[in-house]
């Protein structure tokens, strides 16, 4: 994918339409890692974010409730 840089107030850019975001699993507001190797390549990666540890928690809860005898099983 072609893309060209553009003027954006007083910096420069480049404008990523819906369909690259998509593609990238990319929305606005994502923070993401920017990173120049040698020969001039730019990789842009997303940040992963963690949920809630209160989330997290209940959601391993909800797991080790419904799929207790399966555990037990396993262990």
């Amino acid at each position: 994918m072609i893309k060209t840089i553009s003027k954006i107030g007083n910096s420069q850019g480049i404008i990523f339409d819906s369909a690259l975001l998509q593609l990238a699993r990319l929305k606005v507001g994502d923070e993401v890692n920017v990173e120049v190797h040698s020969g001039g390549t730019i990789t842009i990666a997303p940040i992963a974010t963690l949920p809630p540890r209160d989330e997290m928690t209940a959601l391993i809860k909800d797991t080790m409730g419904r799929y207790a005898t399966t555990m037990k099983r396993l262990a």
